[in-house]
């Protein structure tokens, strides 16, 4: 929905007009405009943020299940899922944002009956991703006994990847029916769908694991499930209650998919190279001289970011539909007002996020190890946590920004030359040369971390709305027309 701010002295009155904000003049102007954005950008960030709970509850009671099966049993499918499928979990994902971009603009724009060709176009070009990352799963072994695991695990593993390749080509569009909700911000629907499905799997995991005894085979089986159960419900929501969107199947899905891929691949490439960036710290962690403590302590501090990550996963997605709807409506001011106003929340609760890290730093890892050798490690790492939590309460959000604006290229050549050229080899020198272990490699990521969110800072800060706008109507048009 569109809204125009009519002046009034030291008063923004909010209608439901359309129309870009006025400058702000008095404080209560801003006061006005931060409680406007905040209830919009959390409207959307909240069921998004929900929805990926939910999924990463799919992820945990799969592998806590599996868990009870047996040691290698466990092993084998928490590799499979953290390696195999995480790689093509964020590479789809990566993918679909593109859809963000296009599908937001189009709608700010008005032409909302593009929605749904940008969908079908998308899920095309998903679909053939899948097959092409498909030989990831059949040839898993050999890849996981490439990479040191024992032998038993990585046929285990191997398996239990070829049986989830249906899910994988769930993701195509689960992603794609889940953009296209955010760019209308109808996104309680996906929250409803996640949670349904998360006390669905559930169910079916303790019917074929339990009562079946169907073994890892009957929690892939569950996996498969539940990964197609949420794309259908997504899609039949879709086609039954989104009537102004879904006009139907197209021909017009078949048009511009080169360009509509190239998108796809740097939106692919950009989170990819986030993605893989702390995944590669654990595996230089892997090879200092006390492995044992230092993947250990290093772990539990990932999965307390993790979790805070999941939110910041929600504000960005609101952040990229507020300023591809923005754009696309041709409001460069309200575009603008919305990044100055999410990225300064997601740094306030960043900076509450530190300072609790910081009072409990000699307590919170008793939640995940009663080793008192691993939990003093943890404490040692406390500091670089809360560094790292505030980093990435504006980082994510940014690359909202950028997913938003349609700058992924842009973006993919920052995080290359912010992560891996800088970032990654300090960590390396740091850590092995400098002899700083662990907490070494950890500074020097944080530095490419750093470096990368002072950059993209830069970039927004210099930003011309203005053009933006000319950009994103000059992209509409292209891909928008009708012929």
């Amino acid at each position: 929905m569109e809204v125009e701010l009519h002046h009034r002295p030291s008063e923004i009155l909010v209608t439901n007009a359309g129309g870009d904000y006025p400058p702000t003049h008095s404080f209560e102007d801003v006061l006005n405009i931060i409680y406007l954005e905040s209830k919009k950008s959390w409207a959307i960030a909240g069921p998004i943020a929900f929805n990926i709970l939910c999924n990463y509850g799919i992820n945990a009671f799969t592998t806590i299940f599996v868990g009870h099966i047996g040691d290698v049993e466990l092993s084998a499918v928490a590799i499979s899922l953290s390696v195999i499928a995480n790689f093509s979990f964020g590479f789809l994902f990566g993918m679909s944002s593109a859809l963000e971009t296009l599908c937001g603009q189009a709608y700010g724009a008005g032409q909302v009956e593009m929605l749904g060709i940008y969908m079908q176009r998308s899920t095309l070009i998903m679909l053939v991703a899948c097959i092409f990352i498909t030989p990831l799963y059949t040839y898993s072994t050999p890849l996981l006994k490439l990479l040191g695991q024992r032998e038993d695990i990585a046929e285990l593993a191997g398996k239990f990847s070829i049986q989830i390749i249906p899910q994988m080509f769930s993701l195509a569009i689960n992603f794609t029916t889940q953009k296209f909700l955010q760019a209308q911000s109808d996104v309680s629907v996906l929250a409803w769908v996640g949670f349904v499905a998360l006390l669905w799997h559930i169910i079916i995991l303790y019917m074929f694991i339990q009562v079946f005894d169907w073994g890892t085979t009957g929690a892939a089986v569950a996996y498969d499930i539940s990964g197609w159960g949420i794309s259908t419900a997504q899609v039949i929501y879709i086609i039954f209650w989104c009537k102004d969107s879904w006009a139907g199947f197209s021909w017009l899905a078949f048009k511009e998919l080169w360009e509509f891929s190239k998108l796809s691949v740097a939106s692919a490439i950009m989170l990819c190279l986030e993605m893989w960036y702390f995944m590669t710290i654990i595996v230089l962690t892997g090879h200092l001289e006390n492995p044992i403590i230092a993947v250990g302590s290093l772990s539990i501090c990932m999965n307390v970011n993790g979790w805070e990550g999941m939110l910041f996963v929600g504000i960005n997605a609101a952040i990229s539909v507020r300023v591809a709807n923005e754009l696309g409506s041709g409001h460069p001011r309200a575009a603008k007002y919305s990044v100055i106003v999410i990225v300064t929340q997601s740094l306030m609760i960043g900076i509450v996020f530190m300072f609790l890290i910081m009072a409990t730093r000699n307590q919170f890892a008793v939640l995940f190890t009663s080793s008192r050798e691993l939990q003093n490690a943890v404490a040692k790492l406390a500091y670089l946590l809360a560094i790292t939590m505030v980093l990435n309460s504006v980082q994510p959000v940014i690359s909202g920004v950028a997913v938003g604006g349609g700058w992924q290229g842009l973006v993919a050549y920052i995080n290359l030359g912010c992560y891996y050229i800088f970032g990654l080899p300090l960590g390396f020198l740091l850590g092995y040369k400098a002899n700083l272990g662990v907490q070494g490699i950890w500074i020097g990521m944080i530095s490419g971390t750093f470096l990368q969110t002072i950059v993209l800072l830069v970039i927004i800060w210099k930003t011309n709305w203005d053009t933006e706008v000319a950009e994103a109507s000059e992209r509409v048009r292209k891909w928008g027309e009708p012929d």
